[in-house]
């Protein structure tokens, strides 16, 4: 057991904090934190509960399935996931990207019955729970930053407008139209002389109450108050058969059965690559959410934990018949807001929600639909309004525009085709960029011994006469090899006096591949074929390894390969006025 400086015995790491976050805080959790943490929690479950069930009705499956989905989602994030304030749960975009996967000829559409629809439905969330979990053993949790941020505010800002058209039908009191966002928005426009104004009141009066209550006093749950309100006016009025406002109607009581969803095997394989493709959205936005937090709180959150905590959470979900879950970005913020310091407020809004599934379902009973809808739209409107994309293109008009791609391909077109979008235009952006690195022509630095630097950004900076330094900005490899040659020769001949050497700065290269070593040693004998000596400053070990047995290094001689770029333009120096005096 290590021992401290004052002779005490240290207690050893428990090795499986790493793997399950819980062992590592709840024993030393700061009891005068519990108050804040229960009366978060109270808050939470009047924000989640309504806005599960309301999800629930955007992937086209049962209230309950919503309630089933955080039975799952509080519990086992709190033990393993490794932000303090991120509530991980059913959320307005995997519910409309489950009902996008779902509602296609191959599996079941729309005019399915419900309970085959709900088996894919159930089969697609345990599929993305396989995904996060393979990419968790594989420690994948890098690949968010291949997903680019313009393209996922695109992404996130169509679908929100897409979810938020969709609820519209409930909040008219009207059949719901076919067709894309557009078109939906059309077909709600021409369903209004048959709208249920009743329902319509109900659902302006709930979405009125949301906006203004806050504004009024933070501190009173606005969604409490819309949800049992409109319960008692409901009620009381009975709304359904006096004025025909659809309602949720019995939900079941009693906690879920656990069960594997019955579908082929073909299915499930044909669900794997939208599987991906949800996975990479939800997780880029949650492990975006959580280091938010993470940052504004001064603590690390793990990439590649939060994936475990996903798979665990999503692979529970399906066995409970829930949705896909990830994490909130809204319900963290209130759930932040509120109080909370960690995730023993996901352990007592559990433990409320448990109570809920038991005894208090048959409250929801009377719910209106256009309340639910209003829940969604509320949720939904600070995405809406906060123009993202308008900042990207003060900054950057390429962002903006494949930003506006993944946007306008959520709209014309669905939900799966405008996440494919960005997918595909993020990984564009990679490949372009990476296709094209910047070489720079480098200069000495007036009185900085030994120091160089590039001479397009620095004018004052001193020519090596007869030198030619090239740094080359970003690794070389084989999608690039090719405009890294033809960029040199370029720098060659616009050279405004004759060059005796040419000088390798090699400092950010730090391995090399086959076609960029064929290249690079036709351009050492080109060079050397004009007169022109060929020297490499900073050559790291893995590229000399590979350089010798390609015969690269044998091409350009160890004596011209250096340590440091000052000692390779001196040699070039000397070598120069030697030549001369010869």
């Amino acid at each position: 057991m290590p021992v401290t400086a004052a002779g005490e015995k240290k207690a050893k790491p428990n090795p499986l904090v790493r793997y399950i976050p819980i062992l590592g805080w709840l024993p030393h959790y700061d009891i005068s934190w519990l108050k804040l943490d229960l009366i978060a929690s109270l808050t939470l479950w009047g924000l989640v509960v309504p806005e599960a069930m309301a999800y629930a009705g955007i992937a086209n499956l049962p209230p309950q399935a919503g309630l089933y989905t955080l039975l799952a989602a509080l519990l086992i994030y709190a033990i393993f996931g490794s932000s303090r304030e991120l509530l991980v749960g059913g959320t307005s975009a995997t519910a409309a990207l489950l009902a996008s996967s779902i509602i296609v000829p191959t599996l079941a559409g729309p005019s399915a019955d419900p309970a085959t629809y709900q088996a894919f439905a159930t089969a697609f969330v345990l599929v993305v729970g396989i995904v996060f979990l393979i990419a968790w053993i594989a420690r994948l949790g890098f690949v968010t930053q291949f997903l680019s941020k313009p393209v996922m505010d695109g992404f996130i800002a169509g679908l929100a407008i897409f979810v938020a058209i969709g609820q519209l039908n409930k909040l008219f009191g009207v059949v719901k139209p076919e067709g894309n966002t557009f078109e939906k928005a059309i077909g709600i426009l021409l369903s209004l002389p048959h709208a249920n104004w009743v329902a319509f009141a109900i659902g302006a009066g709930a979405l009125a109450t949301l906006f203004l209550l806050p504004r009024l006093n933070k501190k009173i749950p606005a969604g409490l108050v819309v949800l049992f309100g409109t319960i008692i006016i409901s009620t009381v009025l009975d709304l359904k058969a006096n004025f025909g406002v659809d309602v949720v109607g019995a939900l079941p009581q009693g906690l879920p059965v656990f069960s594997l969803p019955q579908v082929p095997v073909s299915a499930l394989l044909y669900m794997i690559l939208p599987a991906i493709g949800v996975v990479l959205v939800a997780y880029s936005e949650a492990l975006g959410v959580a280091r938010e937090f993470a940052e504004k709180h001064g603590y690390e959150v793990s990439a590649d934990q939060e994936l475990g905590a996903h798979a665990f959470v999503n692979l529970a979900s399906s066995l409970f018949g829930g949705l896909i879950a990830a994490g909130s970005m809204s319900a963290s913020a209130v759930k932040e807001e509120a109080g909370a310091r960690t995730q023993v407020t996901n352990l007592a809004c559990w433990v409320i929600t448990i109570l809920t599934v038991l005894f208090l379902t048959g409250l929801f009973t009377s719910l209106p639909e256009a309340v639910l809808a209003a829940l969604i739209i509320h949720a939904l409107w600070h995405i809406i309004v906060a123009r993202k994309l308008k900042q990207v293109r003060l900054v950057s008009q390429t962002e903006f525009l494949c930003g506006g791609i993944a946007f306008l391909g959520v709209l014309f077109f669905d939900v799966l085709i405008g996440m494919i979008l960005g997918l595909v235009f993020s990984l564009i952006i990679v490949i372009y960029r990476s296709s094209r690195p910047h070489l720079s022509a480098l200069g000495r630095v007036p009185g900085v011994p030994g120091a160089y630097t590039g001479l397009e950004r620095h004018h004052e900076n001193l020519r090596v006469p007869g030198v030619l330094i090239i740094r080359l900005d970003s690794p070389m490899y084989y999608a690039n090899a090719l405009t890294v040659r033809d960029t040199m020769k370029t720098m060659l001949e616009e050279s405004e006096e004759p060059v005796r050497a040419v000088i390798f700065d090699a400092t950010v290269q730090d391995d090399l591949d086959f076609t960029s070593a064929e290249v690079l040693a036709g351009v050492v004998k080109e060079l050397k074929g004009k007169g022109i000596a060929v020297l490499v400053a900073d050559l790291h070990a893995p590229v000399r390894e590979f350089g010798s047995k390609t015969g690269l290094i044998d091409l350009i001689g160890e004596k011209n390969i250096f340590p440091t770029l000052d000692l390779a333009v001196r040699s070039a120096e000397t070598s120069a006025i030697n030549g001369a005096k010869k």
